[in-house]
């Protein structure tokens, strides 16, 4: 299984589109994106790297097809106590590439990318209890669950999240 990140581009959106179900709803982003929406995002993306600030993403690549999306936010505080700074990451892996252990690779990855670029030295997974199959990349990867902490859904419905760190 060859997993590697590459820069989103616009010709992308579609595919980034299409993998989206309930659960990359559910779990991740509270609606579904649009190609103008999504090449929007991408673009801000884009030029945060380029700046070499705020959120940065890419795609995730399994054998030349785009699986999914991971990104990492050092500027995330939801949930963080006095003196932590860890750098959140998100991420979601289309249907057909779940459970082939694409979202580790892919976490191994944005923590590799983050390290090289010096963005940070922790890093933060936040993700809601019931969302099993997060919680379990978090823990496949190293990461500690820290605390429970309440929250709003990408709806704005109140919710709880865990947070997750890992040192790099």
């Amino acid at each position: 299984m060859a997993i590697e990140l590459r820069p989103l581009r616009h010709e992308d959106a579609a595919a980034q589109c299409a993998g989206e179900d309930e659960q990359t709803v559910r779990w991740l982003t509270g609606g579904y994106g649009t190609l103008a929406g999504t090449r929007a995002h991408f673009d801000r993306l884009a030029a945060n790297a380029e700046a070499g600030r705020g959120k940065r993403g890419f795609g995730v690549w399994w054998d030349d097809r785009l699986a999914g999306y991971v990104d990492c936010d050092p500027d995330n505080r939801d949930g963080l106590q006095p003196g932590e700074a860890p750098v959140n990451l998100s991420y979601c892996v289309h249907p057909w590439a779940r459970g082939h252990g694409v979202a580790v690779a892919a976490v191994g990855l944005i923590c590799s990318y983050i390290t090289d670029n010096a963005i940070g030295e922790t890093a933060a997974i936040r993700v809601e209890p019931a969302n099993t199959a997060s919680v379990r990349v978090a823990e496949r990867c190293g990461f500690r669950r820290c605390r429970r902490y309440p929250a709003r859904d990408p709806a704005g419905n109140p919710i709880s999240y865990d947070l997750y760190l890992h040192d790099l």
